[in-house]
């Protein structure tokens, strides 16, 4: 069975994080590991408070998977301030591991701050730079980029400035532009555009941790970039259309939709 491996932050009502990953990871017949950074007292509606795990049980997490347990792909997400991405980054650069997808968490849903304000330069420094995939949205990626989006062209400008920043690949995603809910991703020479009609709902609590953490699973299975994105597009979409009305705000996507349809349990 492949592995995948999360370092992030853990989401106590189980719709985004550590959770939306590990659910991603086993909807898609992944053996899910994880690596908690943060703990993060959230609901659908706010963020109530963050406490950051220490540099060292970080490290020692990431050394206990590594040790003993074979790592196909490295999903990275939350981390909120500069001692906890260099300790992340340290230990990516110690085991090399392939296919390390990284999703540039700074807000969430309700746009309370995940990552702290002068802890964007260590993350552009130390973290960006691992990445065989970059994920930013695109608030994130006008961030790391200082280029204000607007329209396709912009977001097509941001992958540019981001992919020099030493990233291999970057997908901007069109989650917060208008119209329908389109993703560039850039290579470093060529545009690839994927394509979902956007879907009205509310409910789209964790969709970046779980677009991210599918394309680190279709990557772990052997699949090339452009079709991991395609199929982690897919899988995305049917999770927001089949979305959970759960909690006063934003509601869970459904990561076992699929899953569960086919199984007859729904």
């Amino acid at each position: 069975m492949k592995t995948a491996l999360t370092i992030a932050g853990s989401d106590c009502i189980g719709g985004a994080g550590i959770q939306a990953d590990l659910k991603t990871f086993s909807a898609h017949g992944i053996f899910g590991m994880s690596v908690i950074v943060s703990v993060v007292a959230e609901n659908t509606t706010r963020v109530i408070d963050i406490q950051d795990l220490s540099p060292a049980m970080i490290e020692k997490q990431i050394d206990a998977v590594f040790e003993d347990l074979p790592v196909d792909t490295v999903k990275i997400g939350m981390l909120s301030q500069p001692c906890c991405m260099e300790a992340v980054a340290g230990k990516i650069r110690q085991y090399a591991p392939e296919n390390v997808v990284i999703d540039p968490v700074m807000y969430a849903k309700n746009s309370s701050p995940l990552m702290q304000p002068d802890a964007i330069h260590t993350f552009i420094k130390s973290v960006l730079p691992l990445a065989d995939v970059l994920t930013p949205n695109i608030p994130e990626a006008e961030r790391i980029s200082g280029i204000k989006i607007s329209d396709m062209d912009g977001m097509k400008k941001a992958a540019v400035v981001i992919h020099k920043m030493g990233c291999q690949n970057v997908i901007v995603k069109g989650g917060h532009s208008t119209g329908d809910a389109s993703d560039i991703l850039f290579d470093g020479s060529t545009f690839h555009t994927f394509y979902a009609k956007r879907i009205d709902t509310k409910n789209t609590h964790g969709t970046g941790c779980t677009f991210s953490s599918s394309i680190a699973a279709n990557l772990a299975l052997g699949l090339d970039l452009q079709e991991a994105v395609q199929k982690a597009k897919e899988y995305i979409t049917t999770a927001i259309r089949h979305a959970l009305p759960l909690g006063r705000g934003h509601g869970p996507t459904h990561h076992f939709y699929q899953l569960y349809k086919d199984g007859g349990l729904l």
